[in-house]
């Protein structure tokens, strides 16, 4: 029975240390995907913030640059889409902002996988640090109830030691008693049929 409870309460000790550490491991991973969203949602607004500043300048570039070769050149006027080789070379500056962000992104990426291996590894590590310990304590639960017991053992048999000396000394009192009541049941037996002979005698006596 002791062994039983010791048992039930390392059980419910185990279920809720696997608990906790369930829900620190929830925590962790909703933390890693919140900073993660937070840092993509950064460096999107990051890139598209040079981009547009980007479009801007080249408008105006394209623009002015319309605007004096029209004036320097009337014949232009109808055609201009000449200065599409311009755009594509000044193009050239989101494509490598792009690229930049690809490559902080996968530098991200990683450190945060890096991190949550790290952190997994000390959830594992924690986690057979309470299974050592909770074995340790088990084992030291189940000796000290098993002392106890034999405690209890020990002090409960003197206890029955004395109340069985009791009893049979109680039982050897009521033999030697009951002995007695047979003792005296033969002598009365004997006392009636002598007064039984007696009253025959002088029945049979005449008058």
């Amino acid at each position: 029975r002791y062994c039983d409870l010791a048992a039930q309460i390392t059980e419910t000790i185990g279920d809720q240390l696997v608990k906790k550490r369930k829900k620190n491991l929830k925590k962790v991973v909703f933390w890693i995907a919140h900073k993660t969203a937070a840092i993509m949602s950064t460096e999107e607004f990051q890139f598209q913030e040079p981009e547009q500043e980007q479009d801007k300048s080249n408008s105006l570039f394209f623009t002015n640059s319309e605007r004096n070769e029209l004036s320097d050149n009337p014949l232009r006027k109808d055609s201009p889409k000449t200065l599409l080789p311009n755009a594509n070379v000044s193009g050239g500056r989101p494509d490598s902002k792009a690229s930049n962000y690809f490559i902080a992104l996968d530098s991200t990426i990683e450190s945060l996988q890096e991190r949550t291996q790290q952190l997994i590894d000390k959830i594992n590590e924690n986690r057979k640090k309470d299974h050592v310990l909770m074995n340790n304590f088990r084992e030291s639960l189940l000796m000290k109830v098993s002392s106890l017991a034999e405690k209890l053992e020990e002090s409960v048999f003197p206890v029955y030691d004395h109340n069985n000396k009791l009893i049979q000394d109680k039982l050897q009192e009521l033999s030697e008693i009951m002995e007695k009541i047979r003792q005296i049941e033969n002598e009365l037996k004997q006392v009636c049929h002598t007064v039984e002979m007696m009253y025959k005698d002088l029945c049979g006596q005449p008058e």
